[in-house]
């Protein structure tokens, strides 16, 4: 028993010599080598470990480069691995991210779980880089510049770059939509978009009980919209094959309380979609429809409502009530100053130009 103990310490010895003496040499190159000789070595002691070193490596930082935006890959790949790490993970850190229904759970810095796909088994590792000297930024990741880093087997690099990245990314999108807080949007006046914080769109959460399950609906149609709504909302690469844009309309009509508003929250709460209810009187013209449009999110329903009353449907005026207008504001410069200022505040968006939005060049964008 002695003897064993005596030699599994002489074995920690020569261990903690050999990183003694590393550590030394390390030290003495980075002294007296110069700069460019170092990087010479490094650059092909890199090169002969990849001849030898099975794995490949890579990694998605937080904030690439030098820019303030957070990187999207990053983000899909957080949401993917949260899924993984409340089961595999030791360290969990917990936060409650922005429009999030619920905590958040992730693995912590430092923290290594496995995943597998095809039979291929990857690694996934969080870190994060801290500068030695601390720099105070208004900027979100100015300090510590957290990373992903992503080990596996070389052999199988063409299905890891090709297909499992991809599915991560869609997965994790996937995820995010699903935990994401709905709200219910209504677009503010052109005034209110000026400034570095503009608000061409302003919220509320949205939490309307209404479900098909509670809609009063002939059975068969109701089954039949169901149906229609699911089909869809998986048909994104079948509307891409086509070459047609990814959207449904509706057109939804009858007295009111007959149930449309209440059909289109059931709508939204079978999709899990945001809502973005367009008061087409607050919209100057057709120009303003489309920036409102376009800035709307993905996965959307975009409601419309009352269309017969808020654009003039012909987009023509009688010649001779015009003629008539026109002598009376001649004689009465009141009148006129009147129909101009009324003029001004009306909206002059077209029904033209809300087709062209709703199925012509711009129904593709946003």
């Amino acid at each position: 028993m002695m003897t064993t103990m005596m030699g599994g310490g002489e074995k920690l010895t020569q261990l903690g010599s050999a990183v003694a003496a590393i550590m030394f040499i390390w030290a003495m190159f980075k002294q007296y080598f110069p700069p460019e000789l170092q990087g010479h070595i490094e650059q092909y002691t890199h090169k002969l470990i990849s001849y030898v070193y099975p794995f490949i490596q890579i990694t998605f930082h937080e904030y690439p480069g030098d820019g303030f935006e957070r990187s999207k890959a990053y983000a899909a790949i957080e949401r993917y691995l949260s899924t993984n790490s409340t089961n595999r993970a030791k360290r969990l850190k917990a936060d409650m991210v922005r429009d999030s229904k619920a905590i958040i759970l992730s693995m912590d810095d430092y923290e290594e779980i496995t995943d597998e796909y095809k039979g291929i088994k990857l690694w996934w590792a969080s870190s994060k880089n801290i500068p030695k000297i601390q720099v105070f930024s208004f900027y979100g990741g100015g300090e510590e510049k957290r990373y992903y880093k992503l080990k596996f087997h070389r052999k199988h690099r063409e299905t890891i770059t090709k297909n499992y990245l991809n599915y991560v990314l869609e997965e994790g999108k996937a995820i995010e939509v699903r935990a994401r807080q709905r709200k219910l949007y209504t677009n503010s006046r052109s005034e209110q978009w000026v400034g570095s914080r503009r608000t061409m769109w302003s919220h509320v959460v949205f939490e309307h009980p209404s479900t098909f399950d509670t809609l009063a609906l002939e059975p068969n149609k109701k089954k039949e919209i169901i149906n229609d709504l699911k089909t869809f909302s998986k048909a994104k690469d079948y509307y891409k094959k086509i070459g047609k844009a990814w959207k449904r309309g509706y057109l939804l009509y009858g007295p009111p309380g007959t149930g449309k508003s209440t059909m289109i929250a059931a709508m939204a709460n079978l999709l899990e979609y945001d809502v973005y209810d367009l008061e087409l009187t607050a919209v100057k013209d057709n120009t303003e429809l489309r920036k409102l449009l376009i800035d709307t999110s993905s996965k959307s329903i975009i409601v419309i409502e009352d269309i017969d009353c808020s654009l003039d449907l012909t987009g023509q005026r009688k010649k001779k009530q015009e003629k008539d207008e026109k002598k009376d504001e001649e004689k009465d410069p009141v009148k006129k100053k009147m129909k101009d200022d009324h003029e001004e505040s009306n909206s002059k968006v077209t029904l033209s130009g809300l087709l062209n939005f709703i199925d012509g060049l711009w129904s593709a964008c946003g």
